[in-house]
């Protein structure tokens, strides 16, 4: 889940004047993700993002984050380099402590990745200490030496705590991983380019067998593998040193050549704790990263709702009664219907949108296999072409405030010349709920009963009455 998605959701949210038809005629167009809100709000976001201005929003802030990551990696790998040379220096008269080396790169790791698990179960708090206490943290505050117009859209930017904490956790999780690449090359080229002499010196009263086997246990990812990585008991004790002013004892000047072996054991211990289970750690948190960017995009302001438009219908005026039939084909009569069966050949609309017809069927709760629009911008052949394929009986959807022209009363008369039967649907403004106005139903009613056709019916708007009537046109 990407967080420009997020972001971008944000923005639409922000400026989205859509109408609930129009997310109702979304949903309908999706409809095989009518149970993935997830999935709904990302499709969303793909077909809506073009309204927003450049640049745009999720671009400045990824941008942004970017630079700062980028920066404090750089800076977390300087700082690893030179903490590791200079843990490692040796001027030749005292050897080189591996205490202090093995406490940063297995001691340090362990303790700050432990406080991350911790991290990660209170990232939900908006408030959260252990966050708080991350060095990403607080080097974010950089952002005050950015531009000014980029430090307005940041600070305009309402981003849900849960997901300022994650940015903090993974990012964490970064530095601290280039820390210790910085600790190995520091090792690796000291190594390759100095004659160093490793010892160990505590002043906690400590055995050499001891020593080795708490060693042993540390090397147990490893000593199967590279058994040569692990500090013999031999090296163990030749390597102990005692701080006996600067001096040392002529048996660790004997077997200096062999103190340098202890530089696989940390190279080993550097790429297992220091980097290996810090990449897992990293893997980790981006996972929480998002799942954290998944759960946002539901708790921004606008989106329950966005998801609710687009799933419910607008009303529903389908009703299960049972119908009375009073036909007849006198000229000047027409029939009408106060309520629609449950489905039907073929949904027409005119001067309409495939869209909106999909919406006015989910509004009136019909099922049509076919959907066309005619009239309007069609050409004679295109509507000819549409007649021809229709067949049974074809719900036509006009609107009732624009009364029935020459073109409209031809078509109609060609159609009902190829179907079994025409329900005429005048419908109002979605801001009516699609009911049309009773005056306006009357000029349907007189203009359609001029047809003299018994094929041709109107629906009215629901009332008290059910079933069929017959109306008689005005003289």
């Amino acid at each position: 889940m990407k967080f420009k998605t997020y972001l971008d959701l944000y923005q639409l949210l922000e400026v989205d004047n859509s109408t609930k038809a129009q997310r109702r005629a979304f949903g309908l167009s999706h409809v095989l993700l009518k149970n993935k809100p997830l999935e709904q709000l990302m499709a969303w976001v793909e077909e809506n993002r073009q309204k927003l201005k450049r640049p745009l929003l999720s671009d400045v802030v990824s941008s942004y984050l970017y630079s700062i990551s980028l920066v404090l990696i750089i800076v977390g790998f300087v700082v690893g380099f030179f903490s590791g040379v200079t843990l490692l220096n040796y001027n030749g008269h005292a050897p080189v402590n591996v205490i202090y080396f093995m406490a940063m790169v297995i001691a340090l790791p362990l303790l700050t990745m432990t406080l991350t698990l911790f991290s990660m179960i209170k990232a939900h708090q908006a408030r959260s200490v252990l966050i708080h206490l991350s060095p990403s943290y607080w080097m974010e505050k950089i952002v005050a030496l950015l531009p000014r117009k980029i430090q307005d859209n940041l600070e305009n930017l309402k981003l849900n705590p849960l997901l300022a904490n994650w940015i903090v956790i993974k990012r964490s999780q970064s530095i601290a991983l280039f820390f210790s690449l910085g600790l190995l090359v520091a090792l690796l080229l000291m190594v390759a380019t100095k004659d160093i002499a490793f010892a160990w010196s505590t002043t906690l009263h400590i055995t050499p067998e001891a020593f080795h086997s708490f060693l042993n246990t540390l090397a147990f990812p490893w000593r199967s593998w590279f058994p040569s990585a692990v500090p013999s008991l031999e090296l163990i004790e030749q390597s102990q040193y005692f701080r006996l002013g600067d001096g040392l004892s002529e048996e660790m000047i004997g077997n200096a050549s062999k103190l340098g072996e202890w530089w696989k054991f940390l190279a080993f211990a550097t790429l297992f704790y220091a980097i290996i289970l810090r990449f897992f750690m990293l893997l980790l948190a981006t996972l929480g990263w998002h799942m954290a960017v998944k759960k946002s995009l539901f708790s921004l302001e606008g989106a329950t709702t966005l998801l609710r438009d687009m799933n419910e219908p607008i009303i529903s005026t389908h009703a299960q009664e049972e119908e009375v039939t009073h036909t007849t084909s006198k000229e000047g009569v027409l029939q009408t219907i106060n309520t629609l069966d449950a489905s039907y050949d073929v949904a027409q609309g005119w001067a309409m949108s495939e869209e909106q017809l999909h919406v006015l069927n989910d509004t009136m709760s019909v099922i049509t296999p076919l959907v066309y629009d005619v009239g309007g911008t069609n050409t004679l052949e295109e509507d000819a072409e549409i007649i021809h394929k229709s067949h049974g009986e074809v719900l036509l959807y006009v609107k009732a405030w624009e009364p029935p022209t020459m073109d409209f009363m031809d078509y109609l008369e060609a159609l009902v010349k190829q179907v079994d039967r025409v329900i005429v649907v005048p419908v109002g403004t979605e801001e009516q709920g699609y009911k049309a106005d009773e005056k306006m139903l009357q000029i349907w009613i007189k203009k359609l009963a001029q047809t003299g056709s018994n094929k041709v019916w109107l629906k009215r708007s629901s009332g008290k009455k059910t079933g069929k009537e017959t109306a008689h046109a005005e003289s």
